[in-house]
């Protein structure tokens, strides 16, 4: 009886290890999302503030905004200091992308729509990375 009890046990704790790890997998790949969103934001909000244009003040608060919920969204998953570095990561490799500080096209047309939904339903994409690591 002792020895049923305690295979169970074991199933029972192994398969919840698996469920640990995979879901850590899906907060990982979800927290470099939310970094490159972070980054993107960041980016976009410091070109547009340069162009010294004031009827785009509301644009760079918009972006402002969204690049601070997209950190804060990330850090409910990663410590402070995970998601900063990350985010420093990914601005660095967006702007290795970029001709120029200037040329937002390219990445506003990757991440512009894409980041956008990730900030309205967060747990959808949250759900969508609990799938695809599984």
């Amino acid at each position: 009886m002792f020895a049923k009890i305690n295979l169970a046990l074991i199933v029972l704790g192994a398969s919840t290890l698996a469920f640990n790890s995979q879901a850590g997998e899906a907060e990982d790949a979800f927290v470099s999302e939310l970094a490159d969103c972070a980054a993107y934001y960041h980016i976009a909000s410091d070109a547009i503030s340069a162009m010294d244009a004031p009827q785009m003040a509301a644009v760079v608060d918009r972006l402002t905004l969204s690049g601070e919920q997209a950190s804060q969204l990330a850090k409910q998953y990663q410590t402070e200091e995970q998601v900063s570095a990350a985010i420093i990561a990914a601005e660095k490799k967006h702007q290795s992308t970029m001709p120029n500080g200037k040329s937002l096209g390219p990445l506003m047309g990757k991440y512009k729509e894409t980041c956008k939904s990730i900030l309205a339903q967060p747990e959808k994409r949250l759900d969508y990375w609990t799938m695809v690591t599984m």
